[in-house]
């Protein structure tokens, strides 16, 4: 009988995905050593969703009280340039009944669950990966000091983004697997609150290729998302964000809650400014070496399933490594194949739930303005669920997938809120 293939893990990347993953896979016997680029962990975020399948893993993990559903009770409003305001709805509003919160909400939930003790290095980035059957040696790079050395691990996990560097060295180059949608997303925390919204008010401001977003919270200052249709996400990267994003919203004058909002991006600290693309991998492993998150399947933000999908990855992930500990091909090939469905779905629905964010033209835009009213009434309540596909989400973006490829019940409900 085979020794157990549990040993040093090496996890690259610490964000959401990675730090799960790590505190996971610690449980499941391993011992982790995280590395990250960055100096230090990241603080902040965007608004991100967590839907059903999200809230089962986060609670199979063990992070689910440590976060808590963000949403405000200020009616949504839908407005214009003019100053016009009507009745509009708020992500939350959307069937599924998604948590609202922040991305730093989540990594924050996900590190209070890593035991004291796991190591950690910052400024730190692998620069060569090579594997044999009984292990992967893996040269590091220390980028504040400049040296570097290769340590051995019996596994290694990329968990670096969408532009993963450990992708690029076990995989091949970027372009064989990132997939452009044509869009350009901006994302940051407004300071307050935008002019001609009220304390905790969201809106929407939707123009055919292009939309304003202000996702209002119940306790922290709001999250803006700037999205718009590009037919050059080369060209958008030439200029700085403000300028490709008044040039997208242009030549129109902007009027005081969009204008504002673009004038807060001149002055934040921190703004995801980045194509909308998705990652295809005929498979997401080789040898001891298997990405998870955004380096795997990237489902982008028009998903909603991002964070999601990374607890989920993260927590069958390590069901699977200790359910075929003897074997970790096995392990990774189950792994993949009770996740991949979902994420295909959620790859394949993205550029249709896009039209959620972003719209293509004014008939769609006014078929959206009238949700609210239509809601009104059962007829119009069931033609939003058809629309908005709600036996999709039952299956797809509500299921305890962990159970279902373990065949477990889902883990029991809080009880009490956090």
């Amino acid at each position: 009988m085979r020794e157990n293939n549990t040993g040093r893990v090496l996890i690259v990347g610490m964000g959401i995905s990675g730090i799960a993953t790590a505190a996971r896979l610690h449980r499941a016997g391993w011992t982790p050593v995280i590395i990250e680029r960055a100096p230090q962990r990241r603080s902040g975020g965007y608004f991100v969703a967590l839907f059903g399948a999200g809230q089962t893993a986060a609670r199979r993990l063990g992070v689910l009280d440590a976060m808590h559903d963000r949403s405000a009770t200020t009616p949504n409003l839908d407005i214009d340039r003019n100053g016009r305001a009507r009745p509009g709805m708020a992500f939350g509003d959307m069937p599924g009944k998604p948590w609202m919160m922040l991305r730093g909400d989540a990594e924050k939930a996900a590190f209070s669950a890593l035991p004291e003790g796991v190591e950690i290095r910052y400024s730190t980035v692998p620069t060569a990966i090579e594997q044999d059957p009984d292990g992967v040696d893996v040269t590091l790079r220390d980028t504040a000091s400049g040296t570097s050395t290769t340590e051995r691990f019996n596994l290694v996990v990329g968990a670096d983004g969408l532009r993963s560097t450990v992708r690029s060295l076990v995989f091949g180059p970027h372009q064989d697997y990132l997939r452009r949608l044509n869009y350009m997303i901006a994302a940051f925390e407004y300071p307050g609150t935008p002019k001609g919204l009220a304390p905790y008010q969201g809106a929407t401001l939707l123009e055919p290729d292009r939309s304003m977003w202000v996702f209002a919270f119940s306790d922290h200052n709001p999250t803006i998302l700037l999205t718009y249709r590009t037919d050059d996400v080369d060209a958008e990267f030439t200029q700085p964000p403000t300028e490709r994003i008044r040039a997208a919203f242009g030549p129109q004058p902007l009027g005081d809650t969009l204008g504002d909002v673009i004038d807060a991006v001149d002055s934040t600290d921190e703004v995801l400014f980045d194509s909308a693309e998705q990652v295809h991998l005929d498979t997401w492993h080789r040898g001891r070496v298997v990405l998870v998150g955004d380096s795997a399947w990237c489902v982008t933000l028009y998903a909603g399933m991002g964070v999601s999908a990374g607890f989920t990855g993260a927590d069958l992930l390590g069901a699977m490594l200790e359910r075929h500990p003897s074997d970790i091909e096995t392990a990774l090939s189950e792994w993949e194949k009770a996740l991949r469905p979902y994420i295909d779905h959620y790859q394949e629905t993205a550029f249709d739930q896009r039209k959620i964010f972003v719209m293509d033209n004014r008939p769609q835009i006014m078929l959206r303005r009238a949700m609210p009213k239509l809601t009104k009434f059962k007829l119009g309540t069931r033609l939003m669920e058809r629309m908005m596909r709600m036996d999709d989400i039952a299956e797809f973006k509500n299921a305890d997938i962990v159970g279902k490829a373990l065949g477990q019940h889902a883990p029991p409900e809080r009880t009490h809120s956090a």
